[in-house]
């Protein structure tokens, strides 16, 4: 299968890839939001291929992964997404596995529909959310070992809220992203994701949730103050749109199966500069 034959890039870079994105971005500087708009591509087409392509996905990832081999052999990719990508990697020196985690966490997506137990779901996490995080301290010359650590946590807790908010979306098209033992110990079964309204259980169980998710994202937080400049503001805008999201499900009393509960953009906003200001806290 040819490099050419994957999904073309163009939807990729017309919307941002994912609520905290836009705010982060915007506020990162022109030469870094290239950088993190070219990564987020990246980010974006894996899942598209993963998620919704024709055909083999596993073959069309092992694709895709030949094609990013071309960017760290010094060659040309043949995908337009990767030509984009290729000079960032270039210029900041970027690690490779970051990105190849990306892909195996879509591989896995075509053979897992459900996590028996929270440990499951954060190795899931590991593949699917942090790297991404890594790379964007790459971007702010600030990838340290104890950087990347807290903010593995920021972004395992953005993934986390994501799924929180999807549990309708993902029931109807077969995924379970709420770990098995956790449906067991609240009662709730899994048929019950596709049902409302949503039963007190399962609202009792979402808010245990978002109580664990936003304990990873307060755990991770201290690394806006370890961060100077713009990278401080843009992983402030990371975390504040975490706890923006995670503060939307709370308001709605967790009621998940009526609709995907988001933030408006001026309550991730004010979050993002609270969390600057507070420096994480």
């Amino acid at each position: 299968m040819k490099a050419e034959e994957l999904p073309g890039p163009q939807e990729v870079f017309d919307r941002a890839p994912g609520e905290n994105f836009s705010v982060a971005s915007l506020l990162a500087g022109r030469d870094n939001r290239r950088h993190l708009t070219a990564i987020y591509g990246y980010a974006r087409m894996v899942d598209q291929i993963g998620d919704a392509g024709d055909g083999d996905r596993l073959a069309r990832l092992d694709a895709f992964e030949d094609d990013v081999t071309r960017i760290f052999a010094g060659e040309t990719p043949a995908h337009p997404v990767l030509r984009r990508l290729a000079p960032t990697v270039r210029e900041l020196e970027l690690p490779r596995g970051p990105f190849d985690r990306l892909i195996e966490a879509n591989r896995r997506d075509q053979q897992t529909v459900a996590y028996r137990t929270y440990e499951e779901l954060l190795a899931y996490c590991d593949l699917s959310a942090n790297p991404v995080g890594e790379l964007v301290l790459h971007v702010f010359e600030a990838a340290t070992p104890d950087r990347i650590a807290l903010s593995d946590r920021i972004c395992t807790a953005l993934q986390l809220a994501e799924h929180w908010q999807d549990v309708a979306e993902d029931h109807a098209v077969g995924r379970v992203y709420i770990p098995a033992e956790d449906l067991d110990r609240f009662g709730v079964g899994r048929d019950e994701l596709g049902l409302r309204p949503t039963s007190a259980p399962l609202r009792d169980l979402m808010a245990f949730e978002v109580a664990r998710a936003r304990g990873l994202l307060d755990d991770g937080a201290p690394l806006v103050g370890r961060l100077r400049g713009r990278a401080r503001i843009a992983v402030a805008g990371y975390v504040g749109g975490g706890r923006a999201a995670l503060d939307a499900i709370d308001r709605v009393d967790y009621d998940v199966l009526a609709g995907a509960p988001k933030a408006s953009r001026a309550r991730r906003g004010w979050t993002t500069l609270a969390t600057y200001l507070r420096k994480g806290r």
